[in-house]
């Protein structure tokens, strides 16, 4: 059983440099979505721009399951 109603102090201070490396590529996930929304906004009949999109979607949701992933790794 955990302490801390769940909270597991350790974890979360061991997965701090992963969740700083996990910002970092959302802040890259949210300059690809910026780019990529301008140009499929100019001409929308790039279909690879829309695949980009999504991609950079998914970078920006990036720190926050790398520090559910990491923290659910460390037991209690």
């Amino acid at each position: 059983m955990c302490f801390f109603g769940g909270f597991r102090p350790l974890g979360w201070l061991l997965g701090l440099p992963f969740a700083f490396m996990s910002l970092v590529i959302s802040a890259i996930g949210i300059v690809i979505w910026t780019v990529g929304m301008a140009i499929s906004t100019v001409c929308p009949c790039f279909m690879c721009v829309t695949v980009l999109v999504e991609l950079a979607l998914e970078l920006i949701k990036v720190p926050l399951s790398v520090m559910e992933w990491f923290i659910s790794l460390i037991p209690c």
